[in-house]
């Protein structure tokens, strides 16, 4: 019976007219129009700048290295981090260098800045270099650069001097030392105890 009378009251519900006012509809307007406003386009004068006035450069009579220039230059990168260049002059200077990374043993620090002992990648230089002094000297150094230090080699570098006298030796002391005492412990009546 219930459900005979909610089914009742729903049927008389949707059975009643709309109380509501039809779909609002906005009216249409035109679209505004504005006249385009007229600017004049600037004109501005094309700036002057004077003429910068440099001094006529004075060369010295007696440069004696004026015409130099170079003769031959070379400059090789390789992939595996190698490279070799070099240059020459028409005063008959010349250089040559190569580079090689080479496996050494070395220090290395992790990202937390531990220290520790093991492979490194390192850089091994050689190379040579001539040239003619002012004086008319001719100079030929040849340098190489590894885990062993900076070694260079030429005729005008000069030499640590050769020691011919025998160093001097410590004296050595012939005495005999004095032996401490021996400490013999006693008892409390000033008996030694054995």
């Amino acid at each position: 019976m219930k459900l005979f009378i909610v089914a009742a009251f729903l049927a008389v519900a949707a059975a009643v007219p709309s109380s509501y006012k039809p779909e609002y509809n906005a009216p249409g307007y035109p679209a505004p129009s504005y006249p385009v406003p007229k600017y004049t386009t600037p004109t501005y004068p094309a700036p002057v700048y004077p003429a910068p006035a440099y001094p006529t450069p004075s060369y010295n009579k007696d440069n004696k290295y004026a015409d130099i220039t170079a003769t031959s230059q070379s400059d090789e990168r390789n992939l595996d981090g190698s490279s070799q260049w070099s240059y020459a002059q028409s005063d008959y200077t010349t250089r040559e260098e190569s580079q090689v990374q080479k496996k050494m043993q070395g220090v290395t620090y992790d990202s937390y800045g531990k220290e520790s002992y093991g492979e490194v990648l390192g850089n091994t230089n050689k190379g040579s270099s001539y040239w003619v002094s002012p004086e008319g000297e001719k100079f030929t150094l040849t340098w190489a650069a590894d885990e062993a230090g900076f070694q260079p080699k030429g005729d005008h570098l000069p030499v640590a001097p050769v020691h011919e006298y025998e160093l001097p030796v410590a004296p050595v002391h012939e005495y005999e030392l004095p032996v401490a005492p021996v400490h013999i412990p006693f008892n409390g009546k000033g008996y030694k105890i054995y």
